[in-house]
């Protein structure tokens, strides 16, 4: 339930004619809540614009998947395209908002979301680019991993980037990155402003106008 609530969150963020890239797991769910009246297209780093949703079951297409090699479609009007051209449009600063998920991300806007300690991974992929590239930030994540803080003063994680985090989201409320720190802006109903504090490393700043999450 959490992570619905974290997509639908998210979805309110875009707006008509973003370009938007989607990281695997938890933001791909993101575009199921798109509002009908504004059209945003979303890209894949792996080479297409257009994408759409997950395919009904046995109407996969085997060659047709994201990213994260989940299967996917593909809408009227999308655009395939090789490495070159993707990451083009990902470094030249044509991503309006990319979306993805983090291990760890501090009060400066750092960003650590490829590295578990004790495994065996193959490196950080594209996430490097697009937090860098895109125009916007957002890390979806859920507000700690078994109790444990995952938005700290400073990350301890090999970092993916540095101070390109712009919003935050998660079950417990939505934090922007400010100058000053993390500024909390809105919060969910059944959250007091003591528990949010008390699963969050870092220091929260109250916004005068704080509001409820909306669900």
């Amino acid at each position: 339930m959490s992570r619905e609530i974290i997509a639908k969150r998210v979805a309110k963020e875009l707006h008509d004619g973003d370009v938007v890239n989607l990281g695997i797991g938890m933001p791909t769910l993101v575009a199921n809540y798109v509002s009908d009246d504004i059209d945003v297209v979303f890209q894949s780093e792996n080479g297409f614009v257009g994408l759409g949703p997950a395919p009904a079951q046995g109407e996969e297409i085997p060659n047709l998947v994201n990213a994260g090699a989940q299967p996917v479609s593909i809408k009227k009007g999308g655009v395939f395209f090789d490495s070159a051209m993707s990451f083009g449009i990902i470094r030249g600063g044509h991503v309006d908002v990319t979306v993805l998920g983090a291990l760890q991300v501090d009060e400066k806007g750092n960003l650590a979301n490829w590295m578990i300690p004790g495994k065996m991974v193959p490196g950080m992929g594209g996430a490097m680019d697009l937090v860098v590239g895109a125009k916007k930030v957002i890390v979806a994540m859920e507000h700690t991993a078994k109790g444990k803080h995952k938005i700290l003063k400073n990350c301890n994680l090999p970092l993916t980037a540095k101070a390109q985090v712009n919003l935050i989201v998660t079950e417990m409320g939505v934090m922007e990155v400010s100058e000053n720190g993390l500024l909390l802006k809105e919060i969910a109903k059944d959250i007091t402003v003591e528990q949010i504090q008390e699963a969050t490393e870092a220091t929260l700043i109250i916004d005068k106008n704080l509001k409820v999450m909306e669900a």
